[in-house]
């Protein structure tokens, strides 16, 4: 290929090229020829040379050869030479570049250049590269072209001054005066860079805002105007004028209304026109009416023009375009908390949304329609979303599960009901919900006495039906072996009468207990229903017995040892079998369960602390020595102190225990493993953000940590994650969280646990990362935990917030 070729030849040859190599090669040829004639002292061509390596330069290859080239056609004189050098120049530099800071001189001396092309090629560069050194310096040369004549220059200059102010912050100050000027001109251009300019400066300085709260009423004046006029074929699109600028003003409005009531009254009669005239039937005004929506429910508005701004919501949810239906539930997911009557009327067109077959309309819907049950639709808004369960997609079951299940636990009109609903989960959607489900329905039916022959005869027809769900299984074990009397009775008034015999209930746990779908978790709660029943039925024990002993050579651990205890019962302990296995008292409510799902934890930066207090302390009781327990901690004293033992009840699936001082051998056997739980601690409360630490020891160098996050405000925070970070020489695992979304006032809260492995016995500590999105804005705080609980003792947990 000649050094001569045109730029079109150039292009053909690339693209005919049948291979990458083929197409380095002319590529590499050309820019040899290219670098040739730019070492050339005389050379005609450069103007053609340069825009050859701009094409180069697009398709990926490296040009940075052509940065001279481009600041020596910058200072040329000729008009063709300066267009392409300056195309260049925005192109080839950046602001990181030392040969950017050439082009500074010749930039100021076009600012200043007769003609208005030449003067616009500057100013575009400099919008474009601008770095802080050259906007500081060439600042007041946009400021007097602000002030020029020229409605094209002042458009650009306009443009450029958002640059600067963006770069060097003080200086919006030097074009205030100017931007308040430039609001009289009539030229449309001009006005969408002054209404830029404006939004720029009040968004990043108090005082410019409470100044351009004064141009309110100029700015509905502009406003109106483009509303009102007639047809004009330079700026309308679409039958709406110079949507563009309507939508700019529209976001400068909300601006300057945001908690004011002044500002916010002058805007209300435009709003209100702006949102009965605006055409909805194209997507320009579409456009203008989302943004009139927007400024409406972001200012100190009428009541009636935020039930205006909500309708033309329920507007948007009934149009064709999926785009626009998404975001009509965005923004009514931000008020619904506020404007909550609003948006209800509107719940059958966001109800039918569920049905959207697209995926994300579809888990808007499901947000929106969770945050619209309340005790009044309860019932009929339940409906509507179990039938969604039952064919929604597999992603959205754990969402829709979970959400339910707070609904029904806030707004449940009997218990009965309760029971029912999640029941009814639990058959659709059992392997979906999360872990504390299952402790938390036992928790309801224990405090529902008089439906506990009604819960469990329906749970053993359930469990009968299908066993594949093991949420529900689990459940199922719990109440027959729990209350397997009553459904022995066969007596209950609430449902059909099914007689049931001690064969075929053990029959069921039998299945149970052989089936390739029980996971070890469910196994255990059969086989401790199955021994519960030991004491509840007369004709089958020695089958009860037969079953546990099968069960002592079991390959799972968990479940082996769970049967050696159960068959000490029996043989050495056949006295204490009907006390230790008695029914269950009432379960008091306590934080939620955790997850046993798994992730992998991801460390934080290393950061220092700033500030650091003193957490809770330790129980007011304690010994003398814990003293030096705390000096442990810090490396002192090395005395440790000696646990106090707990004492508890029997827990189904749980190692049996008694405080019987008779049965010293039966707590050897069956207790001693309990793990040492220590009072939970306020880590982090920002925000209305609470998140609370609580330990449990595991062995002397194994711990469980459980971080339990809550949200006392009055609106939803979603995308609510944790990340912890220990010393190296410490193993982390981190298990999957509850969940990713904290509901209002505190009715749910997020769990997750956290396995930390200290072989080395190193001083512990663990910076967690919190982050969450409330209100549609990113929070990110960094809390550090300097101290945990040193062998059996409560420790001193210090605190860093950053």
């Amino acid at each position: 290929m000649s050094p001569s070729v045109p730029l079109q030849e150039m292009i053909r040859a690339i693209r005919s090229a049948r291979t990458q190599c083929e197409e380095r090669g002319v590529i590499q040829r050309e820019c040899a020829a290219i670098r040739a004639q730019f070492r050339q002292a005389d050379n005609g061509g450069r103007s053609h040379n340069l825009a050859k390596l701009l094409y180069v330069h697009m398709l990926g290859y490296p040009a940075h050869f052509g940065q001279m080239e481009c600041v020596r056609m910058i200072a040329s004189p000729r008009y063709s030479e300066k267009r392409v050098g300056y195309l260049g120049a925005m192109m080839l530099l950046d602001e990181k570049q030392d040969a950017s800071l050439l082009i500074t001189n010749s930039i100021k001396n076009d600012l200043s250049h007769s003609s208005q092309y030449v003067q616009s090629l500057a100013l575009c560069t400099l919008a474009c590269m601008g770095s802080a050194e050259m906007c500081r310096d060439l600042a007041p040369e946009i400021d007097r072209l602000l002030r020029a004549s020229n409605s094209y220059i002042k458009k650009k200059a306009a443009l450029c001054a958002v640059h600067i102010v963006r770069k060097v912050h003080d200086l919006g100050e030097l074009f205030a005066p100017a931007a308040r000027s430039l609001l009289s001109e009539k030229n449309h251009g001009v006005l969408h860079g002054a209404v830029v300019l404006i939004t720029e400066l009040c968004e990043r300085n108090p005082e410019a805002l409470e100044r351009f709260r004064k141009t309110v009423p100029d700015l509905v004046q502009i406003m109106k105007g483009l509303v009102i006029s007639g047809y004009s074929p330079e700026h309308d699109v679409a039958g709406i004028s110079d949507p563009f600028l309507q939508v700019r003003i529209l976001r400068l409005l909300r601006i300057l209304g945001h908690n004011n009531e002044a500002a916010s009254d002058a805007m209300n009669d435009l709003l209100a026109q702006v949102a009965t005239n605006t055409d909805s039937t194209k997507t320009v005004g579409n456009a203008v009416l989302y943004e009139t929506v927007l400024t409406v429910l972001d200012i100190k508005s009428e009541s009636g023009l935020r039930v205006l701004a909500v309708n033309i919501l329920g507007r948007f949810l009934l149009n064709n375009d999926r785009n626009i239906r998404y975001i009509a539930m965005m923004s009514l997911q931000k008020i619904v908390g506020t404007d909550h009557i609003a948006v209800q009327r509107h719940r059958g067109t966001i109800v039918d949304c569920l049905k959207d077959p697209d995926a994300s309309v579809k888990r808007r819907a499901l947000e929106l329609s969770l945050a619209l049950v309340s005790a009044s639709n309860i019932r009929s808004m339940m409906k509507e979303l179990l039938i969604f369960l039952s064919s929604c997609p597999l992603e959205l079951r754990a969402q829709a599960a979970s959400g339910i299940f707070n609904a029904a636990e806030r707004y449940a009109p009997s218990q009965r009901w309760h029971i029912d609903t999640i029941l009814h989960v639990l058959t659709t959607a059992g392997g979906d919900v999360r872990d504390e489900t299952v402790p938390n329905l036992i928790q309801l039916i224990t405090t529902a006495s008089e439906l506990h022959c009604y819960t469990v005869h329906k749970l053993y027809r359930a469990l009968l039906t299908d066993i594949s769900q093991q949420s529900l299984v689990q459940v199922a074990c719990w109440c027959i072996g729990e209350y397997g009397d009553l459904l022995l009775k066969g007596d209950c008034q609430e449902t059909e009468p099914v007689q049931v015999t001690e064969n075929d209930v053990l029959d069921a746990l039998e299945t149970v207990l052989q089936s390739h779908m029980s996971s070890p978790a469910t196994r255990g709660f059969a086989l401790t229903a199955t021994m519960k029943l030991s004491t509840r039925i007369t004709d089958n024990v020695d089958r009860i017995r037969s079953i546990v002993s099968i069960y002592g050579s079991c390959i799972d651990v968990e479940l082996q040892q769970r049967a050696v205890e159960y068959n000490a019962l029996f043989k050495k302990y056949d006295h204490m079998r009907a006390a230790v296995l008695e029914r269950m008292p009432v379960i008091e409510r306590n934080s939620p369960g955790h997850t046993n799902g798994e992730s992998s934890g991801e460390l934080v930066k290393e950061v220092q602390p700033v500030k650091v207090k003193e957490g809770d302390a330790a129980p007011t009781q304690q010994p003398a020595n814990q003293v030096c327990d705390l000096l442990d901690l810090l490396g002192g004293s090395e005395e440790p102190l000696k646990p106090t033992s707990a004492q508890s009840g029997p827990a189904p699936g749980q190692p049996i225990n008694t405080s019987n001082s008779s049965g010293g051998d039966l707590l050897d056997l069956l207790g001693g493993l309990e793990p040492v739980a220590f009072t939970p601690v306020t880590v982090y409360e920002k925000n209305g953000v609470t998140l609370t630490l609580s330990c449990e020891k595991q062995s002397d160098s194994s711990m469980t940590v459980t971080l339990t996050a809550s949200n006392s405000t009055d609106s939803d925070i979603s995308s609510f994650t944790l990340q912890a970070a220990v010393p190296k020489s410490v193993q982390l695992h981190m298990k999957a969280p509850s969940g990713d979304s904290l509901p209002a006032h505190g009715t749910a809260k997020v769990t997750q646990t956290v396995v930390l492995n200290n072989p080395n016995k190193v001083n512990l500590k663990m910076r967690i990362r919190v982050s969450y999105t409330s209100r549609g804005s990113a929070f990110q705080d960094m809390v550090q935990v300097d101290s945990f609980p040193d062998k059996a003792s409560i420790g001193v947990i210090l605190l860093g917030f950053f």
